[in-house]
């Protein structure tokens, strides 16, 4: 679109509509990110439309006379340079199908977009011909279609489309993939947590009926079943705290990291108050620690350290050992590590342990009282602390697991 063209107020009001259309439809959704996505696209848009209500010449195109609007303070920017800046795909098209310009975020979804290519040869599913067929033929000035597209690979599209009003058209391409990625984790959160949740209560529920029928008046049986039940009851209670945990940092995404917190003291409470679950799991627990304070949350840094050295006590008592080592690593980090030489963790869990509920052995897990929350815990507590989380293991010779604190926290 040249820089010299008048644009007309029906331009103006159709760019608006697709703003305040692509706004709304996304936080209609209901998902936290699309709404997000949502507010800068309106925000561009917007910017948008206030660029293309300005008349400009070739002669306001140098800097020295670029006009600048005196309600505003801002200069008449080009509406393709704000076009360029939305962070959704944006194509515009002439009457007869062809592209005119593309911004940067289409040609990186769809690959090199020239101008004078047709999008309807581009774009061949049977709803954006039709979408695009109302559009050109003037039945309708503004219209929404999902896309789909398996190739190269398979990804969908929320898509807006607008006449401009000066002969001019344009669609607007929401990628619905990382929206339907978190409707999955979300929908499989919730599988997982009721199966884990249903297990111990289907026990509970058999022993409890098994007590008041045949077991009645059976001592031995009575004291067997109570204390599993007593074990149930208390795999629930460690399940729940654990969601309760994420669901409290989740609700809370920033961290005041100014407020400093002696990591050395917390690493040695915590090794003094898991001492007990050490020894029983025969593991000797040792300490290589130098003073560190770091900024942030004494509570949940409490809470990384507990889950690290009980992780390591439980899945690697094999090894007989377990290391907590507290480092300044260089003048500018600092470093957190607990490492244990039990059985390890085989490459291809790697990547997926501080996912929620993940097990790489899950018999060993549930047989160790593990929930399958604790590394995800800390991934998140590590991330509101704006530390790495790094994991290195193989089998037969055991896991590191360690936190680096970066220079301006520590």
């Amino acid at each position: 679109m040249e820089s010299d063209e008048t644009i007309t107020p029906a331009t103006f009001v159709a760019l608006a509509s697709l703003s305040a259309g692509l706004g709304g439809g996304l936080i209609l959704s209901g998902d936290g990110g699309a709404m997000l996505a949502a507010g800068l696209a309106f925000m561009l848009v917007a910017a948008v439309c206030f660029a293309l209500s300005l008349r400009r010449t070739k002669a306001e195109n140098s800097v020295a006379s670029r006009p600048v609007d005196a309600s505003l303070g801002v200069p008449a920017i080009e509406a393709q340079a704000l076009i360029s800046a939305m962070p959704d795909p944006m194509v515009v098209f002439d009457p007869a199908g062809f592209l005119l310009h593309a911004n940067p975020a289409a040609e990186l979804a769809f690959g090199a977009l020239k101008p004078g290519l047709s999008l309807p040869l581009r774009f061949r599913a049977p709803e954006m011909q039709v979408m695009m067929g109302d559009l050109l033929s003037g039945s309708v000035s503004r219209a929404e279609t999902q896309l789909s597209e398996r190739v190269p690979v398979e990804r969908s599209f929320h898509v807006w489309g607008t006449a401009l009003g000066d002969g001019h058209f344009a669609l607007v391409f929401h990628d619905l993939g990382e929206a339907r990625r978190i409707d999955r984790m979300r929908s499989d959160f919730v599988a997982n947590a009721s199966h884990e949740l249903r297990t111990p209560l289907a026990a509970i529920a058999g022993f409890v009926e098994t007590l008041r029928g045949p077991a009645r008046n059976d001592e031995k049986a009575r004291d067997r079943f109570l204390t599993i039940i007593g074990e149930q009851t208390a795999r629930m209670t460690r399940l729940i705290d654990d969601l309760l945990s994420l669901s409290r940092l989740e609700s809370r995404p920033t961290l005041d990291l100014g407020q400093k917190v002696d990591l050395t003291a917390v690493v040695r409470e915590v090794a003094e108050t898991l001492g007990p679950v050490a020894a029983e799991s025969g593991v000797r627990l040792e300490l290589d620690v130098d003073q560190v304070e770091v900024g942030g949350s004494r509570d949940e840094l409490v809470q990384v350290v507990q889950n690290l050295i009980e992780n390591a006590c439980k899945y690697g008592a094999s090894g007989g050992r377990v290391l907590v080592s507290l480092k300044q690593a260089d003048q500018m980090e600092a470093e957190l590590s607990v490492r244990d030489w039990g059985a390890g963790i085989a490459s291809e869990h790697l990547p997926r342990v501080t996912e929620r509920f993940y097990r790489a052995d899950v018999q060993s897990s549930r047989a160790k009282k593990g929930t399958g929350l604790g590394l995800s815990i800390v991934k998140h507590i590590a991330t509101r602390h704006h530390a790495r989380l790094t994991i290195a293991s193989e089998p037969g010779k055991g896991s590191l697991f360690a936190l680096r604190f970066p220079s301006k926290f520590v």
